[in-house]
């Protein structure tokens, strides 16, 4: 039995899975029958974010952590993932719009997001680090960025660390892009994700970069689908698929493919 029937059953609503599925996609709470109706679920994400959202290189398959999460979270809830791929800066903003149903993207769980927004539990944990070139000796941590510019997306946790620290933001689409300019010498620091370094460090050992400060606080360090306001069934349900990838090891293969380790004990 998939976790949306068994979240229905759990709700008494067992005997009315085909009376939701006709429901009409009105109230905020009715996303969950639309997606069962439709057979889809909307998945938004960013495609240019590696290890967590984008194209092989070989064939232009969009893959990652946070792809591979949706797929499994899809299957679970018994409908198949469509990946709507737009720039992190309109990302969030397309939730508003219902161009998706969700967004799976490494977006943190903040107050401030989840004011507007709701968010499953956590489904990773990493933390922001500090980046910056490996002749670099004038950053030792944060409070070093004063006057100093960082690379970072623009509305990102991590740009607004930065800027709380008083660097200047100069703004990229992503953390290649970020690294980029770091290389280039045309930025001082990047605020970034933790994972995302260890994963570029893998791809390129003698790059010349180094971390030199981590912030493991949850506003920087959990991640959780990004739904719409007040989507306490579709919460559930994710919430529920969630605990089950986790419990049958999807979530273990997953993060080991990617990262070489099993993460889940880091989101318990």
């Amino acid at each position: 039995m998939n976790v949306l029937k068994k979240l229905l059953l759990t709700l008494g609503l067992g005997a009315g899975l085909g009376l939701l599925a006709a429901a009409p996609a009105q109230a905020a709470d009715d996303d969950l029958a639309a997606i069962q109706k439709a057979g889809v679920i909307r998945i938004g994400t960013e495609g240019t974010y590696a290890p967590f959202t984008y194209h092989e290189t070989s064939d232009n398959k969009l893959v990652g952590f946070d792809v591979d999460i949706g797929r499994a979270i899809a299957a679970k809830l018994g409908v198949k993932p469509e990946f709507v791929e737009g720039k992190w800066d309109g990302l969030i903003a397309g939730l508003n719009v219902n161009r998706y149903d969700v967004v799976i993207n490494q977006v943190g769980i903040s107050a401030e997001r989840q004011a507007k927004y709701d968010f499953s539990k956590p489904y990773i944990a990493s933390a922001a680090a500090l980046i910056v070139r490996a002749d670099n000796d004038s950053i030792h941590g944060f409070a070093d960025l004063r006057g100093k510019r960082s690379a970072n997306s623009i509305s990102s946790n991590f740009a607004k660390l930065a800027e709380r620290n008083g660097a200047q933001v100069v703004a990229v689409q992503g953390f290649n892009d970020a690294i980029a300019l770091l290389l280039a010498g045309r930025v001082d620091a990047t605020v970034n994700d933790y994972l995302s370094y260890l994963d570029f460090k893998k791809q390129q050992p003698q790059a010349k970069v180094k971390v030199v400060a981590r912030d493991d606080s949850a506003e920087f360090g959990r991640s959780g689908v990004l739904m719409r306001k007040g989507q306490s069934q579709l919460k559930a349900a994710i919430d529920q698929a969630i605990d089950a990838i986790v419990a049958d090891g999807t979530y273990k293969k997953i993060s080991e493919h990617y990262f070489g380790e099993d993460l889940a004990s880091k989101i318990r």
